[in-house]
């Protein structure tokens, strides 16, 4: 789980104005990674994207790592 918390750590610090305010926490299950991304509020629109684009991408990344890890993840930006 810690591969796929700092490769969400990275996309989102790359993406952001204040990359020191990225936190990135999981809980994970035996077969489930659930990973919550927390930005500055001033950087929330930037991690979502237009029309939640980039948040999508992120979600794509981190899918498609995960498929060595043999278990599904899910990234959320609580609101």
């Amino acid at each position: 789980m810690a591969e796929l918390e700092n490769l969400v750590l990275v996309l989102a610090r790359s993406l952001v104005e204040e990359p020191d305010k990225v936190e990135v926490s999981g809980a994970e299950s035996d077969s489930r990674v659930d990973l919550e991304i927390r930005v500055a509020p001033e950087d929330m629109g930037k991690i979502i994207g237009r029309g939640g684009r980039t948040i999508r991408a992120i979600r794509t990344v981190t899918k498609a790592a995960s498929v060595r890890l043999g278990k599904r993840v899910s990234v959320e930006v609580p609101g």
